[in-house]
């Protein structure tokens, strides 16, 4: 399988350019991306691992930040609410690759 390498620089770009209406309308303090984007070993059908903070946690503000990356890329978006209560292998992983936009 080959890698994709600058499909990572679309998605920052992509984040970066919407940051305002996510924080606006779903209350994001902060976003970024992990896993195999964000390190670079993602392959074609690789997922985009999405981690943010919110300003008031809400199921229907993560879903509205997932399905506009996932429309915008027509790829499988796993989005993470960061928090000090979470899985500590994954906040460490998380806490490693996370590119924040």
């Amino acid at each position: 399988m080959k890698k994709i390498t600058d499909k990572k620089e679309e998605i920052i770009s992509f984040i970066s350019t919407h940051k305002a209406e996510f924080v606006q309308k779903y209350g994001v303090e902060k976003i970024g991306i992990f896993g195999s984007f964000a390190r670079g070993d993602a392959y074609e059908g690789s997922d985009i691992d999405v981690v943010v903070e919110l300003a008031k946690p809400d199921m229907f503000f993560l879903i509205g930040v997932k399905q506009a990356i996932e429309e915008a890329f027509g790829s499988k978006v796993d989005i993470v609410r960061l928090r000090n209560n979470m899985n500590v292998t994954l906040k460490r992983r998380i806490e490693r690759d996370a590119i924040y936009v």
